[in-house]
């Protein structure tokens, strides 16, 4: 059991509200009380695995604090999983248990569970499985995004989940924050541990909305503005973003000539590389942005930019719970007490299991801050020789904002191409484009682009969380890209 976050919930007064949502308020005490009921619960139907699908509520972190106080591992599913996801996590970690507020898409799945009971509104449903073999001391099951293919399983310590919010809730000591909202699902990795067990660890309020409440739309996409209503009405400390969701926030204020709300002292960004001129875009419209970086294998966060000692372009300087070096080739290696290996792996158990090599490109400059280039796998061969990480140009790019979406190409070409999703009808992509070259190298500029439609869960052309499969995007479009390349002269093409 991680004894450090339970001391903290222990010492918090019990008339304090630490979970806000869903129209009720959860104090220190009916939390303890909760955790507690529901533990004991879990222990008696005596499940191995634990998975957890429903939307954002205090409901949501009781489940995960309940399962951690009663020893079982849990398999949170973000509800963007589509079915074939779905299946494969259920099936692949041999989940047992099953609290959803979904029962109906389970049942359409046909994987043996049956509903048994009721807790807080959650259905409660279990099936009868062969237990699998995971590695000893695996709290949580973290599925990473499937950029590449189905997603992977990756088993979680609690001790390095618990050492991770720790070091993100020292490292934001000096800051008088209260009130954290979690905006990020809490099936990511990232909301759940920077977000949810950092802001107990400080005894601060947690509020979780319904993830629609805060603007979230599905496959119709994302409501800035009710971002910005909310976040004014429930005036939060502190939040956490992604790209995507920083810039629609950041245009969105500068169309309206608003400003986020005052009561914002930190709000971190990680996910995905972010481009200087969107963050500094953020800042003039009154967001206290600060980018970070992590890994589902770290537990979340294994960097993060403080207030005061913000360098454009870093990540930030290491956290304290993780070891961080950068081999001949450029890869980041890290070390921590979060990663037990993965799902399934031959060498999950290994002594060495804790030690990761991260696939990103760095270098970390002479006072420890870490500045990211990109995959390794990524990674682009101009045919003049130029590596060239394909990320560093499409953040410049979605730093624009006519631009979406965007992915680099240009693998043994003369010069570098991009597909481009438009952020409306009427964006002047060519205008974009030019702005961007212009702060490019010439080795670096984009020689020619095309417009296309947007890249999606839903047509395979991006992972759950947004981030584009660069292999079937390439492999859908190969025959526009060719005729890119093989044009006489540069010209954009529309799909």
């Amino acid at each position: 059991m991680p004894e450090r976050l339970f001391a903290a919930l222990n010492r918090v007064p019990d008339h304090r509200v630490l979970l806000s949502g869903d129209g009720r308020n959860r104090t220190a005490a009916n939390l303890r009380l909760d955790i507690e009921q529901l533990a004991g619960r879990l222990r008696q139907l005596d499940g191995k695995v634990l998975a957890l699908l429903a939307d954002n509520g205090p409901t949501w972190a009781t489940v995960d604090l309940a399962a951690l106080y009663a020893g079982i591992v849990l398999l949170p599913l973000p509800g963007f999983f589509n079915d074939g996801q779905l299946r494969h996590a259920l099936d692949s970690s041999a989940t047992d248990l099953l609290l959803t507020d979904q029962t109906l898409r389970i049942a359409g799945q046909q994987l043996g569970f049956r509903e048994v009971g009721q807790w807080d509104g959650l259905s409660l449903l279990a099936r009868d499985v062969a237990p699998l073999r995971l590695p000893t001391g695996t709290a949580k099951i973290s599925f990473t995004s499937g950029s590449t293919g189905q997603p992977k399983g990756v088993c979680l310590a609690a001790a390095g989940l618990v050492d991770t919010a720790t070091a993100v809730e020292t490292a934001l000591t000096e800051l008088p924050i209260t009130r954290h909202l979690a905006l990020l699902p809490l099936a990511l990795l990232l909301e759940n541990v920077a977000g949810l067990y950092a802001a107990l660890l400080r005894g601060a309020e947690i509020m979780l909305p319904k993830l629609a409440d805060l603007g979230w739309r599905g496959m119709a996409g994302f409501d800035a503005l009710q971002l910005q209503r909310r976040t004014s009405e429930l005036l939060p400390d502190t939040l956490i973003l992604v790209p995507e969701l920083l810039k629609a926030w950041t245009l969105t204020l500068q169309a309206t000539q608003l400003r986020a709300p005052d009561s914002l002292k930190f709000v971190a960004v990680g996910g995905a590389r972010c481009d200087v001129q969107l963050l500094d875009a953020a800042r003039g419209v009154g967001l206290p942005v600060h980018e970070g970086y992590g890994m589902t294998e770290c537990g979340s966060v294994v960097c993060l930019d403080l207030p005061g000692g913000t360098r454009p372009g870093s990540v930030g300087r290491p956290l304290p719970q993780v070891r961080l070096s950068i081999d001949a080739e450029g890869e980041i290696h890290l070390e921590n007490r979060a990663f037990l290996g993965y799902l399934n792996a031959p060498d999950a158990s290994s002594a060495s299991a804790n030690t990761h090599a991260s696939g990103d490109l760095g270098r970390l400059d002479a006072d420890g801050y870490l500045y990211l280039s990109g995959r390794k796998g990524n990674l682009i061969i101009t045919g003049y020789g130029r590596n060239i990480a394909p990320e560093w140009i499409e953040s410049a790019l979605l730093a624009q904002p006519e631009i979406a979406q965007a992915m680099v190409v240009g693998e043994a070409r003369a010069c570098l191409a991009a597909l481009l999703v438009a952020q409306s009808a009427d964006a002047d992509l060519a205008a974009a484009v030019a702005r961007v070259n212009a702060s490019l190298p010439d080795y670096a500029r984009l020689g020619r682009w095309l417009s296309c439609a947007p890249f999606t869960a839903g047509n395979g052309l991006a992972t759950g969380n947004g981030r584009p499969v660069r292999a079937a995007i390439q492999q859908r479009h190969a025959d526009a890209i060719e005729s890119l390349f093989t044009a006489k002269e540069p010209a954009d093409v529309v799909l």
